[in-house]
């Protein structure tokens, strides 16, 4: 079975800083954890940015410049660093994963809530 679980969320005020983590577990031999989204009240889920196998990162144009989505293979782990927050950045923040037999995964998420 494959696990997901986001942390590092909060409240934080506009201009400041948070860091997420996203740590699998499980089944995760042939597992892509690929990608940060989120989603705010009444809205749909969103792609926030995305990091292939080879390490591309593909940041969604809202944030790019202030995020930067890593990953470290060896804690099968993916991060998202977050500056520059904005209150529009609000929501609950999920990493998602494909498998080779093209299954999705989500976490719980972590709520990021940015203060004006």
């Amino acid at each position: 079975q494959v696990r997901l679980v986001e942390s590092g969320g909060g409240l934080v005020p506009a201009g400041g800083s948070l860091r997420l983590s996203c740590a699998a577990s499980g089944m995760i031999s042939n597992l892509n954890v690929r990608a940060w989204y989120r989603q705010a009240p009444g809205k749909q889920r969103e792609l926030v940015a995305a990091i292939t196998d080879g390490g591309t990162t593909i940041p969604a144009d809202s944030v790019k410049g202030r995020f930067t989505i890593s990953r470290d293979n060896a804690k099968n782990t993916i991060y998202l660093q977050m500056n520059s927050l904005k209150p529009e950045d609000t929501g609950v923040y999920y990493c998602n994963a494909l498998n080779v037999a093209a299954n999705s995964y989500w976490g719980q998420g972590t709520q990021v809530t940015v203060s004006s």
